[in-house]
């Protein structure tokens, strides 16, 4: 085991390590380096050194993130950053034995998303007002969002070499600079294909962007922030009440998809899921309307129902 001289430089090699290793993105690793430097504001308040952290030390830390009332994701997302960092800590020989093999993470329990109907998403499309300039390129944002079921952060790096209408799929670079193969429905080929005749050919590109399929006004890149705005926008133009983002069409895509009848697996190789466990949640919103459904037209729930209104 070797000592920890300096504590900033091995946070920078873990930075690193997360870069080149993991294939992290900066905001994860920036995220993984916040939470790791809570953990560290804490060790050096009790004077224990990194490396001599232990189980009690770090079950004491969390503690005390639930004590201040930190959400339970939160907890799970800082838990996540130790357990990656002390792992590195183990691979470079600093510890001989990791504290974190036993660190429990607390239960999230089901988060089920919001998910719009089929009519609300063509709501949306028809509140887009048809005299502004941008108006195809917003048709064609929703219709690749919800026909793709991209994150945002890969609708904004699409790229105009990477789509294939002919064969009728796009290639997006997603979580940890991996790339994957997505279908495109006919209707998001169609939206795209009049977005560049109508607006995209039209512009002043800039030479940075020249590759960038969907752009601003000026021939810039969109920022994620815009599209989250241009989401909001139409959602409430559409007179929809749900709480949504860029990310509820890809949530409604998924669910779309499961209720038609695709395999989960599939559902999991086009949202780009390195886990089936994490596309399984679709699973739950489909039980969750199949109970709806159960309880508003089985005829022994409708039985009980009349029973009891008779005895009324």
């Amino acid at each position: 085991m070797r000592p920890i001289r300096d504590i900033n430089r091995v946070l920078d090699d873990y930075d690193l390590y997360l870069q080149m290793e993991k294939g992290m993105a900066v905001n994860s690793r920036d995220a993984y380096r916040r939470d790791v430097g809570k953990l560290l504001s804490f060790l050096a308040g009790e004077d224990i050194a990194p490396e001599e952290a232990t189980l009690e030390n770090l079950r004491i830390f969390i503690g005390e993130l639930n004590d201040l009332g930190i959400a339970a994701r939160s907890r799970s997302r800082i838990i996540s950053g130790i357990r990656s960092f002390f792992h590195y800590l183990s691979v470079e020989n600093y510890i001989d034995s990791n504290p974190c093999e036993l660190l429990e993470t607390p239960f999230l329990g089901y988060h089920l998303p919001e998910v719009l109907t089929l009519d609300e998403i063509n709501g949306m499309v028809a509140a887009i007002n048809p005299d502004k300039a941008e108006a195809q390129r917003d048709r064609a944002i929703i219709e690749t969002l919800y026909g793709c079921g991209l994150r945002v952060s890969e609708l904004v790096d699409l790229e105009m070499s990477k789509i294939y209408t002919e064969e009728g799929y796009l290639v997006v670079r997603g979580k940890g600079n991996k790339e994957r193969m997505v279908p495109m429905s006919e209707v998001s080929i169609h939206e795209i294909n009049r977005y560049l005749e109508e607006f995209r050919s039209y512009l002043n590109v800039k030479p940075d962007c020249a590759n960038i399929l969907f752009l601003n006004r000026r021939g810039g890149k969109l920022t994620r922030v815009r599209i989250f705005q241009i989401i909001k926008d139409l959602a409430e133009a559409a007179g929809i009440r749900k709480n949504i983002s860029p990310h509820t069409l890809r949530h409604s895509f998924a669910t779309h998809l499961l209720e038609g009848g695709a395999n989960l697996r599939a559902i999991q190789q086009m949202l780009g899921h390195e886990s089936i466990t994490t596309t399984q949640i679709y699973i739950h919103l489909d039980r969750s309307s199949l109970r709806e459904d159960i309880l508003a037209f089985h005829p022994r729930n409708n039985l009980s129902v009349t029973a009891n209104q008779e005895t009324v």
